[in-house]
């Protein structure tokens, strides 16, 4: 297939479209640091309209509030790259979209705004499902290698998200 994305990139999407097509379930994503990439790599896919309902890319702190709902006193105290500032970010593309399942990712891609306690490498990420209670709201923080640079990161937080998408 003839894609402008990385071939594992767009064959996780190709998994996530499908086995979510087959679930009949419909998905979001909130993205941040990952500024659309996750949504390039599903629309990727042909026939990703019948799963994917919307992607929201919420680079700045305003963004994020305006767009998903999340709390200005969330960012304030956890600050925007936090699990509960992505779980705001999943539920508010969820309550926004007519989708069953969203994931939202957050993080700090580098080579800059890395500090002691949040390094360049750091990605958060929220899956929150249709239905469910915020209990199950699933959040992880990863820290990926900030050798691998800032597209790197961003590559292996999408593929990582992607990974969440799929039933």
């Amino acid at each position: 297939m003839d894609s402008l994305l990385p071939p594992e990139l767009v064959d996780r999407a190709r998994s996530v479209i499908e086995k979510n097509r087959t679930a009949g379930r419909r998905i979001a994503v909130a993205e941040s640091c990952t500024g659309g990439l996750v949504s390039a790599a599903l629309t990727e896919v042909p026939g990703s309209s019948a799963v994917f309902e919307a992607g929201y890319v919420t680079y700045a702190n305003e963004a994020k509030m305006a767009a998903l709902g999340v709390s200005e006193d969330v960012l304030d105290t956890f600050g925007a790259v936090s699990i509960a500032t992505a779980w705001a970010m999943a539920k508010g593309a969820l309550a926004r979209s007519g989708a069953d399942v969203a994931v939202a990712i957050t993080g700090i891609a580098g080579p800059d705004g890395g500090s002691a306690a949040k390094p360049v490498g750091t990605v958060v990420f929220a899956r929150a499902e249709r239905g469910q209670g915020d209990d199950a709201i699933i959040a992880d923080t990863k820290l990926f290698d900030a050798a691998s640079g800032r597209s790197g990161i961003r590559l292996q937080a999408a593929v990582c998200a992607l990974e969440l998408l799929e039933p």
